[in-house]
């Protein structure tokens, strides 16, 4: 069972309906016991950095996602600003700590080309850097829906996608059972669709 986190931040409806429309087993987590109960989860987000902090501290989820992630090893699928809330800190309206699941930074995307708008809103090209299980069945060249301003700066060895808009960031992450995507998989049809049916089959050692 696919636990969905609502802490209040954005595209957990979009998600949702991704998991419909495949006729996957989900389920919605609005309490932190009810974290315990499911197989896998996924921290989607829309938004600011420093609200997604302050919304899962006041859900009470932190305590048992740090349980449940780091210590029972149960595998995490964080979209957007999900995945960048894995990081240390956030720059984006001074300096927010994170869950610091994940070494890096979350910064602004700083473009010298002003041909170029922030947020980068769109498809892009995702480039793949590292085998995932999360990409088996996806073409050698996948499009993927991107909606943000700001991006993960982390060590290389966790990037398994990257894009490339004026500068290159990572697209998606994994960390053992952590696992990231800057884009919308649940927007980017049948390539973000088949990432997601890849997690909820995921097996992990």
């Amino acid at each position: 069972m696919i636990g969905i986190l609502n802490y209040g931040m954005g595209n957990l409806r979009s998600v949702a309906n991704a998991f419909s429309f495949m006729g996957l087993d989900f389920s919605i987590i609005s309490t932190s016991e009810e974290i315990r109960h499911v197989d896998k989860l996924i921290l989607p987000g829309v938004g600011a950095f420093s609200a997604g902090m302050r919304n899962l501290e006041a859900f009470g989820f932190i305590p048992v996602l740090n349980e449940e992630v780091l210590t029972k090893r149960k595998p995490i699928l964080g979209i957007c600003l999900g995945m960048q809330l894995l990081a240390e800190r956030s720059f984006e309206d001074g300096v927010t700590s994170g869950l610091g699941w994940v070494k890096g930074e979350v910064r602004k995307l700083e473009l010298r080309d002003p041909a170029l708008k922030v947020p980068h809103m769109g498809w892009n090209e995702g480039i793949v850097r590292k085998a995932s299980a999360l990409f088996q069945g996806m073409g050698e060249h996948s499009d993927f829906y991107f909606v943000h301003s700001y991006y993960l700066d982390c060590q290389p060895e966790i990037v398994t996608m990257s894009c490339e808009y004026g500068i290159e960031f990572p697209a998606s992450i994994e960390l053992e059972n952590i696992f990231g995507t800057q884009f919308h998989p649940e927007k980017s049809q049948d390539a973000g669709l088949t990432l997601l049916r890849n997690f909820a089959k995921l097996e992990m050692n």
